[in-house]
């Protein structure tokens, strides 16, 4: 929430927001205080949209006695940080060697693409677990993440990625979409891909911490 007294913070608000590529709407409740963001953004866009300025801000400020200074606009524009979110996990083990790449495409719905070598040809399970952990390798990062296991209507484990097809020699290459991912709440955890399709054949092949990338 963020202290807007009159229309010109309104507008100066707007104004800005919708300057910003995938920005489809911008709603302000001046008596409940409240900006509501709406819109799907590529990966691409920068984060220095976002990035308030120190010494002078940006925003041509109405004079009125409580106008928006720009801490006030950038705890409001941090609201659409998820829209350019991105993440990475890189696999570095003996013999195994990876990238998966995590991209927020809209507010519903996001990128994954990853390239593998070094597999056991054939097929291997791969899902994203709950944490960080590699003390003990795949073993130590925990369960399936699933943030709506809970849900009555969801039913398919939310981080379950699916099998990955590696090839003779030992390469995997996927790149699709998951819907209701959100890539901000992936950071900290951790990819694991496993021996097999059968998740409950081991603890896992190998895995890797899900990191915040640009």
């Amino acid at each position: 929430m963020v202290d807007m007294k009159c229309e010109g913070c309104v507008n100066a608000v707007k104004s800005k927001l919708e300057t910003i590529q995938g920005i489809e709407k911008v709603d302000v409740d001046l008596p409940n205080q409240v900006v509501r963001i709406l819109g799907s953004s590529p990966e691409t866009m920068s984060h220095s949209s976002f990035k308030p300025n120190r010494s002078k801000s940006s925003f041509d400020w109405p004079r009125c006695s409580s106008s928006l200074n720009p801490w006030q606009l950038f705890f409001v524009m941090c609201l659409a940080d998820f829209l350019v979110s991105a993440a990475v996990a890189e696999f570095k083990v003996p013999d195994i060697f990876g990238v998966v790449r995590f991209a927020q495409v809209s507010m519903q719905l996001a990128r994954i693409e990853t390239n593998f070598t070094g597999l056991a040809p054939g097929n291997h399970s791969w899902s994203i677990n709950e944490y960080g952990d590699l003390t003990n390798g795949a073993a130590s990062t925990g369960n399936l993440y699933n943030p709506f296991q809970d849900h009555p209507t969801i039913k398919e484990p939310l981080c379950d990625l699916g099998t990955l097809e590696a090839d003779q020699n030992g390469e995997a290459l996927y790149s699709g979409k998951k819907e209701k991912l959100k890539v901000a709440d992936l950071i900290g955890r951790a990819v694991v891909v496993y021996k097999t399709e059968d998740k409950k054949s081991g603890p896992g092949l190998t895995a890797a911490v899900i990191a915040r990338s640009a």
